[in-house]
């Protein structure tokens, strides 16, 4: 999925990344709002994942939107 389309429904798919990544909280899910670079660090630090882990996983997720 575009990037651009997740900033834009950003308060939609807040849902979908909590079920994903359940430990993020909302303060978390304010600072991703759907930014790629964003996202990975915060699922970097909650998970301890290496960046490119992180970042991987958020394209798959982004990738899984598809409608």
């Amino acid at each position: 999925m575009n990037l651009d389309v997740i900033k834009g429904n950003w308060k939609q798919f807040k849902g979908k990344v909590k079920q994903q990544w359940g430990k993020l909280t909302d303060d978390d899910l304010k600072r991703m709002e759907g930014n790629i670079d964003q996202a990975a660090g915060v699922i970097q630090e909650r998970y301890g994942q290496t960046r490119e882990q992180a970042e991987r996983e958020w394209r798959g997720f982004c990738e899984s939107c598809k409608p």
